[in-house]
């Protein structure tokens, strides 16, 4: 199994940046594929990114393409996602997730990954 632990959240003001990181132990990262979910206040948790375990791919949802950039280092067993042009709506409690790199299930549900972290808060004020 693999432990997963966000950091990098905060405050921050609408146009900064900031740059999440998700370190995980107890396996290597690169038998895992790697999400990035996020739960707002009083909705469901929603998909943001995705990378595969080789980086070839990334997926973004519509709402962050073009601000948001998820990368990987599996040296480093982490995995990272860069935030900028932040806007008030992406304030939430942001997730990393990992699903087995053989499992083919939908890169954008939550079901298709098995561990997750506890979360890291990010608020974005106006």
């Amino acid at each position: 199994q693999v432990q997963l632990v966000e950091s990098g959240g905060g405050l921050v003001q609408a146009g900064d940046s900031l740059r999440l990181s998700c370190a995980a132990s107890g396996s290597t990262l690169s038998s895992y594929a790697m999400g990035w979910f996020r739960q707002a206040p009083g909705k469901e948790r929603e998909f943001v990114a995705a990378i595969s375990w080789s980086a070839i791919n990334a997926y973004y949802a519509d709402s962050v393409k073009g601000r948001f950039t998820i990368s990987r280092d599996n040296a480093k067993n982490t995995v990272y996602l860069q935030m900028n042009s932040l806007k008030p709506e992406d304030t939430a409690v942001y997730y990393c997730a990992a699903r087995p790199r053989d499992n083919f299930g939908p890169y954008y549900t939550e079901r298709s990954y098995n561990f997750w972290g506890q979360g890291t808060q990010v608020t974005v004020s106006s």
